[in-house]
């Protein structure tokens, strides 16, 4: 394998890996839109609870878009860094 090849396959697997590495942001996406859904449920059953609930939910949302935002840092340190 000559040197133009390899350092072909070399970018190429680095795109593969930072495209992989962005597969927590689909956890990310699936956490945050289960974290709504009982949301709207438990206010929906009690609305006295709203407040409560709703502080509950952004802080919720805040942890699980914690994940994609690490899952993006992984992915830009693979293109850019390695």
């Amino acid at each position: 394998m000559d040197v133009a090849a390899a350092e072909a396959l070399a970018q190429g697997l680095k795109f593969l890996g930072a495209g992989l590495a962005m597969f927590g942001a689909i956890g990310a996406g699936v956490g945050v839109g289960l974290v709504v859904m009982g949301a709207v449920q438990g206010i929906a059953r009690n609305p006295d609870a709203a407040g409560s609930i709703t502080s509950n939910m952004i802080l919720g949302v805040a942890l699980a878009e914690a994940i994609a935002i690490y899952a993006l840092v992984v992915a830009l340190i693979l293109l850019f860094v390695a």
